[in-house]
């Protein structure tokens, strides 16, 4: 929302000499933040209003050319050329006087062109630096009427003028005009304002100036319309009009449509105004059907839904309510004849139309937040005094105004609930005093209060709302900074020293942490290639998405991962190894929450079941890493990552969680069927899988658009049962005994089982087994492996004969032959 002070200043009575600093302070104090103050560019020396006397035409050159007679307020007018052609004779313009500087160091003097002298110049906007428009010249106004010429043009141009662009949040709709925030300046710095909206609207007689019907009250509960004829279709806004709308940010359309604009930045009502002589029959306030169409004015034809709220008449839609008009009522250069529209619309309705058509404006902003349901004639009354004012408009017939609204509800509240909330102590006079500034009407029973909050404050339902009210109204800075005593803790959980402990032993082994947001979409599981009866695929679905391709929470680390993986290789890396451990949420069947009031704690029934309702939140951990693992320079060519490292990743979790993991082949999507592992550890004596790592299927990679042979793992790291107590070794003092051991296996057969065996034939000597080799190709034959293992023998107590340490070998290598069939190699 942006602010011109000197609009400002005629609602309230700014004190003299108030400075931009201490005006930024007092909207902070406000809760209202400042994003920016602009000021206009310097302009300096003589600038002044002249008023045109004569026009030369000058025809003897290449391009039109004027010679003008301006009277700046001096006994004789200027001579000044100029090429613009959009004013005449009798017009007001900006004129810069020799000596004038204007922005960009545009120094003016009198000078020589065209065969005539130019004793200064006509302005437009731009070279004034109040604008963009560079087509003409800038008319301050026609006619007799306007600034004497020679007025000093700087204020009435508004370059001593400052805008504050004020950031609102969305509770506070009624801070979205002019009358919202000059009642909470003038409250902030003790000073008198008047209401722009308080006024009488004039009796019109007759009868209504259209048949109007509301099919839908409840989404729209006040509605009111004007009929208005005999506009001037020539009548431009007045400069002071434009200037205010450009300081907001708007551009200049046409006068009916500029009027709408001033007067709902002025009172916070959006308007909007119809040709009349285009509308067929009576006006219907409607639901659409399903498939309906409706051309807005930016010319977008858009397909509506039963949920969309319209505009319509005899022939159709003719606005999509509270959000936009249709292009076949719009007014154009010759409407004479006008309905202006004012209405209250259910903001969530309105909130709902601007994100599914992706079609923000002005007036959606101010509907979705709320808007004042009493000023809608109030507002057509203004409107309707500008156009008469400027366009010679004038009323026909009586206003329509059908209103179904009921009483505003009544909050009960303990006039001691601010203090004790805020830790100020505000008396109970206080409060109420507060309470009615804001504009509430208050009814006191000791220190009992009933508040019924004002039209304009629809965010106002709750006692905490008043505490809120209260608190900032007071200001911010009378609350006393405490800090409080940390009672004393019993250190991180056990969980939670796991989960800091596996994060860093993923950063020391080289991987990047990358969180991301936990939402996601069907379509990226699509990519992903999970099946649909797979467990993943069941969402949890938010109420309010952030957007609207990523409705879902998450039920799986890697969407964030690879989406975190592309981005980066869009920027031009290469060699990728990222991480993030975080919550997934698996959907399901879950309890439906309630929804507790803000006016007292929870009991412990509502507590139980809103916990209940909480859906699983298991704590993961994955990977996905592309490019080389190793780096190439002059020590060696470097080695792509492949995925044994993604295995190994999952050991270096599994590591510092103090747990074995046995790795075996499996398959998940979205990894490669032939290049997959299950992860799986051992609780209470069963094997469960509790993750999967290796190389991502290729179509998957295509999809996703990351590099072939990326790879990825993930696990469900609070399924790792718990490490035990950790027993440190025995050093024995006696030799090792080292043997070596190649062994042929079939290639199917796991490594993990392989290990296995040979652990448990070996037996209590064996101290160390290590897999230093894995080969395939001749000699060895097609369908086996050639596995080799280092074995440590070593004896606690003693010094190990040949004959002990070569029994545990073979007792070793005879335990994988009966297990898996493996053969030791000659």
């Amino acid at each position: 929302m942006k602010l011109p002070v000197s609009w400002l200043s005629e609602y309230v009575d700014i004190p003299a000499g108030t400075t931009a600093e201490e005006l930024d302070a007092a909207f902070v104090g406000l809760g209202l933040e400042v994003e920016e103050v602009h000021r206009p560019p310097e302009t300096t020396g003589p600038l002044v209003v002249g008023r045109v006397r004569e026009i030369e035409e000058l025809t003897s050159f290449k391009k039109p050319i004027r010679y003008c007679q301006v009277d700046v307020g001096e006994a004789e007018p200027r001579g000044i050329v100029c090429g613009a052609r959009n004013f005449a004779v009798d017009d007001l313009v900006a004129v810069a006087l020799p000596g004038a500087v204007l922005p960009g160091d545009f120094a003016i003097a009198a000078r020589r062109t065209y065969d005539h002298v130019s004793d200064g110049m006509i302005c437009s906007v731009r070279e004034l630096g109040i604008g963009e428009d560079h087509a003409g010249i800038l008319v301050l106004g026609s006619g007799g009427d306007g600034p004497a010429p020679g007025t000093p043009a700087a204020g009435l141009l508004g370059l001593d003028d400052v805008v504050f662009d004020l950031e609102v949040t969305p509770d506070r709709g009624y801070a979205m005009s002019l009358r919202g925030i000059a009642r909470d300046l003038a409250g902030a710095l003790g000073v008198a304002w008047r209401d722009p909206a308080a006024l009488s609207p004039p009796v019109w007689s007759g009868e209504p100036g259209w048949v109007v019907e509301v099919a839908d009250p409840a989404r729209c509960d006040r509605f009111s319309m004007v009929a208005m004829e005999r506009l001037n279709p020539t009548a431009s806004s007045p400069w002071e009009l434009r200037r205010r709308l450009a300081q907001c940010g708007i551009r200049s359309i046409s006068l009916a449509v500029d009027v709408t604009n001033y007067v709902m930045f002025e009172l916070g009502q959006p308007m909007h105004a119809f040709d009349r002589d285009t509308l067929t029959g009576p006006i219907t306030v409607r639901r659409a059907a399903a498939g309906e169409r409706l051309t807005t004015l930016d010319g977008v034809v858009r397909t509506l839904t039963d949920d969309d709220l319209l505009i319509a008449d005899g022939s159709g839609p003719i606005g999509l309510a509270g959000v936009m008009g249709g292009a076949t009522t719009e007014i154009g250069n010759g409407t004479s004849s006008v309905l202006l529209e004012a209405a209250h619309w259910e903001p969530t309705g309105i909130s709902r139309a601007v994100r599914r058509h992706k079609l923000p404006s002005e007036a959606a902003k101010r509907f979705e937040r709320g808007t004042d349901p009493d000023v809608t004639v109030v507002a057509l009354a203004r409107a309707a005094a500008l156009l008469a004012e400027h366009g010679g408009a004038r009323v026909v017939g009586g206003p329509v105004d059908l209103d179904v609204r009921g009483p505003r509800p009544v909050i009960s509240m303990d006039a001691g609930l601010p203090g004790r909330i805020a830790g100020v102590a505000y008396s109970p006079g206080q409060v109420a005093d507060v309470l009615r500034a804001i504009g509430a009407t208050v009814e006191s029973d000791g220190d009992r209060l009933a508040v019924t909050p004002p039209s304009w404050r629809g965010d106002l339902t709750d006692p905490a709302d008043l505490v809120e009210e209260v608190v900032r109204y007071v200001g911010f800075d009378e609350i006393p900074s405490v800090l409080p005593t940390a009672p004393p803790g019993r250190g991180l959980t056990e969980r939670q020293r796991r989960r800091r402990s596996i994060g860093r032993a993923l950063a020391d082994a080289g991987y990047v942490e990358a969180p991301s947001y936990p939402f996601i979409g069907a379509a990226v599981l699509d990519d992903l290639g999970v099946p649909e009866d797979d467990d993943r695929r069941t969402l949890t679905l938010l109420r309010n998405p952030l957007s609207e391709e990523q409705p879902a929470l998450r039920t799986t680390l890697l969407p964030g991962l690879l989406a975190t993986l592309a981005r980066n290789l869009a920027r031009g890396q290469r060699d990728l190894a990222v991480f993030e451990h975080g919550v997934v949420f698996p959907g399901g069947a879950g309890a439906q929450a309630p929804v507790p009031g803000v006016d007292r704690r929870p009991d412990d029934d509502v507590l139980a079941t809103l916990l209940g309702a909480v859906p699983p939140q298991p704590w993961h951990v994955g990977v996905v890493l592309t490019g080389h693992r190793e780096p190439r320079g002059w020590w060696g060519p470097g080695r792509p990552a492949g995925w044994a490292d993604a295995v190994q990743a999952a050991r270096v979790v599994a590591t510092a969680s103090g747990v074995a993991l046995t790795v075996r082949a499996g398959e998940r999507a979205p990894w490669h069927p032939g290049r997959c592992a299950e992860l799986v550890v051992t609780v209470d004596g069963a094997d469960r899988v509790i993750g999967y790592a290796g190389e991502l299927h290729p179509r998957v990679c295509a999809a996703l658009e990351v590099p072939a042979r990326t790879c990825a793992m993930e696990l469900d790291a609070d399924a790792l049962p718990p490490a035990p107590v950790p027993v440190g070794p025995h050093v024995s003092s006696f030799p090792p005994v080292h043997m070596d051991a190649a062994l042929l296996v079939p290639a199917e057969q796991p490594e993990a089982a392989v290990r296995a065996a040979l652990v448990a034939g070996a037996g209590q000597l064996l101290e160390d087994l290590r897999l230093f080799d894995v080969y395939t190709g001749p000699p060895v034959p097609e369908g086996q492996r050639s596995l080799a293992y280092a074995f440590t023998f070593r004896a606690p107590d003693r010094t190990l004969t040949g004959e002990e340490a070569r029994a545990a070998f073979e007792g070793a290598v005879s335990a994988a032959a009966t297990a898996t069939a493996a053969v030791l190699r000659g």
